[in-house]
């Protein structure tokens, strides 16, 4: 099926593993060019080989980055538009699992969350909105948790965390449609991840 994608512009966070390899491997499929990046570098080269033998020889980009620092967000999209030349679409799926009783949770746990999740989102937006505006429009995706909308005992920081992400994701959605931006969230339920493997 033919998706509109061929010559696209993508930036996917924690495109290393799981979701975000798997979002990178779609869209280079379709024939956008992908920037991906992550913080450990050797998931993130062998990522970027993957992207490209599966590909066909997908242009990537592999820039390693940490999306809880705050000038490393807009790094990455920097880089991302200095090798391709535009940015049309964002993929903001860098996170980790983080769940516990709100007793046990502490301000490091609340600020490391809140840093990885909503705050790497934010500057990651805010640097890729005027390189959308300058293409004409483009896509933004939030990827945050079911648990968002209806949260467990037992889920902080990651249900408030993800339910922060899905409240920016309807006002911007508002605040850019008349750029041409789209924003919008995936609500991902249970699946199996390298998240997962790790526990």
């Amino acid at each position: 099926m033919e998706l509109g994608l061929n010559g696209k512009v993508a930036a996917i966070t924690g495109g290393s593993e799981g979701i975000g390899l798997a979002t990178a491997l779609g869209l280079a499929a379709e024939g956008a060019s992908v920037g991906i990046c992550a913080r450990r570098q050797e998931p993130l080269e062998r990522a970027a080989a993957m992207i490209r033998s599966a590909g066909g020889g997908a242009d990537v980009l592999a820039v390693p980055a940490d999306m809880t620092l705050p000038g490393e967000p807009g790094r990455f999209i920097a880089e991302v538009v200095r090798r391709f030349g535009r940015l049309d679409i964002l993929v903001n799926n860098a996170g980790r699992e983080a769940v516990g009783p709100f007793e046990d949770t502490d301000d490091a746990a609340w600020q490391g969350d809140l840093n990885l999740k909503l705050f790497g989102a934010i500057r990651s937006i805010r640097a890729a909105i005027p390189h959308m505006r300058t293409s004409g429009g483009g896509r933004i995706i939030n990827m945050t948790h079911v648990g968002a909308k209806q949260p467990r005992a037992r889920s902080v920081p990651t249900s408030v965390t993800r339910a922060a992400g899905i409240a920016l994701t309807k006002a911007l959605s508002k605040e850019l449609a008349a750029n041409g931006i789209l924003v919008n969230t995936v609500c991902l339920g249970i699946i199996w991840s390298s998240q997962w493997e790790r526990k």
